[in-house]
């Protein structure tokens, strides 16, 4: 299998999670939407990675998935927050909180 399909999956699960991100009123499956894409730009640094024998990127990528942890943990939080406020996870409701 060549490197050109699995950019192609990469780009795929980023539209995907793009999509998801602009589409969906659930503040969960927002968060679901951006690890999704960040997953797909780790399966695209990982390929460049492997296709020029390089590290730099694989300590990119290794990166990127402390940045997802971080932002997992923080987000749930803050929406476990909210939900015991406002008993809602929508954006919507959320846009209400702006200063």
């Amino acid at each position: 299998m060549t490197y050109v399909y699995y950019l192609l999956l990469s780009a795929l699960l980023f539209a995907l999670g793009a999509y998801g991100a602009m589409r969906r009123r659930s503040v969960l499956l927002l968060l679901m939407s951006v690890e999704l894409m960040l997953n797909a730009a780790n399966l695209g640094l990982i390929t460049f990675a492997r296709a020029w024998g390089s590290l730099a990127a694989q300590g990119a990528a290794l990166l990127v998935v402390a940045l997802a942890a971080a932002e997992v943990a923080v987000g749930l939080a803050l929406v476990v927050a909210v939900f015991r406020v406002r008993e809602s996870t929508t954006v919507d409701d959320l846009s209400e909180l702006k200063g």
